[in-house]
C-alpha cells in the first residue's frame, strides 16, 4: 500500500493505527488538529522504524483544511509518494442531548464524521482508481446499530456510505473497509467525558488488537470488519432485534448514566 494517511492520528485508534502501519514499513501522512503532538509523534516514528512520516495539521469541521487533506490525497505521481490506504479515523463523542445541545458542535462533528469522510474518501478513491490500487479504511462503530442520537447516526452514514462504495470499487483494484468496534481502551470517552464506569472489563477491546484485526481484514478486501467475536455476535444480535427492542436498550443505558 505504499503511504498511509490517518485523520485523528494523534490519539486513540489513530495513533494505534500509526504504529502499526510504521512497523509494518508504510511511509505515513499523519493529519489532526495538535500540530505540537504530530511533530513528536513524527519524529518517534522516523526513530523508531526509519520510515517517512508527514506531518498535515488540520481541523476537518473546516472545509479549508478538508481541502488540503483532500489535495493531498489527489496526488498521484510515484515521486510524490501518492497514498495508498486511507485511514478516515477522526471523530468524537458528544455529553450532550441533541434538542437541548449545543448546534455548533453538532454541526462540527457532522463535518468531522460525515462531510470530511465523503470528500477524503472521494479524492482517495479517484487517485486509487486511476493507479489500479488502493484501499479506503473509514472507522464507523456497532453504534451504527444502535440509537445513540447524532453519534449513532453518523457512524451508521459511514458504514452504509462504505458498503456503497465497496459495491462501486468492485472489480477497481481498491477496495473499502469499515472498522465497526464496541468500546476500545483509548481516550475516547474521556476526551467525552462520557462515564464508562459502569461497564465490565469483558465489554472493552485493545486498541492494538482492534487495528490489528482492521489491517488484516483491509488486506483481504473485508467490507464490514468487527473485531472480536463478542462484537460479532452482539452486532448480528443488535440487526436481528426489532428497532422499537434497540431504541428501549438505548433507554435503558442512558437511564443509568
Amino acid at each position: 500500500m505504499g503511504t498511509a494517511l490517518i485523520t485523528g492520528a494523534s490519539a486513540g485508534l489513530g495513533l494505534e493505527f500509526a504504529w502499526q502501519l510504521a512497523t509494518a514499513r508504510h511511509d505515513l501522512v499523519l493529519v489532526a488538529r495538535d500540530e505540537a503532538r504530530l511533530d513528536l509523534l513524527a519524529g518517534q516514528l522516523r526513530a523508531a522504524a526509519g520510515v517517512h512520516v508527514e506531518v498535515l495539521p488540520a481541523d476537518l469541521s473546516v472545509p479549508d483544511d478538508v481541502a488540503r487533506v483532500a489535495s493531498r490525497l489527489a496526488v498521484s505521481a510515484p515521486e510524490e509518494r501518492p497514498v495508498g490506504l486511507l485511514v478516515n479515523n477522526a471523530g468524537y463523542g458528544q455529553r450532550q442531548r441533541f434538542v437541548t445541545g449545543d448546534l455548533d458542535r453538532e454541526l462540527a462533528a457532522l463535518d468531522v464524521m460525515v462531510r470530511a469522510v465523503l470528500e477524503l474518501s472521494r479524492a482517495a478513491a479517484e487517485q486509487m482508481v486511476g493507479r489500479g490500487r488502493g484501499a479506503i479504511l473509514n472507522v464507523a462503530s456497532v453504534a451504527a446499530l444502535m440509537a445513540g442520537g447524532t453519534y449513532s447516526a453518523h457512524k451508521a452514514w459511514v458504514r452504509t456510505f462504505t458498503e456503497g462504495l465497496a459495491v462501486e470499487l468492485t472489480g477497481t483494484g481498491v477496495t473499502a473497509t469499515a472498522l465497526c468496534p464496541g468500546f476500545v481502551h483509548t481516550e475516547f470517552h474521556e476526551r467525552a467525558e462520557m462515564r464508562v464506569d459502569g461497564y465490565p472489563e469483558i465489554a472493552w477491546l485493545s486498541a492494538d488488537a482492534v487495528v490489528a484485526r482492521a489491517l488484516a481484514d483491509v488486506r483481504r478486501g473485508v467490507v464490514i470488519s468487527t473485531p472480536s467475536l463478542r462484537y460479532t455476535l452482539a452486532s448480528g444480535l443488535l440487526r436481528a432485534l426489532p428497532r422499537r427492542a434497540v431504541r428501549a436498550l438505548e433507554g435503558g443505558r442512558r437511564g443509568r448514566r
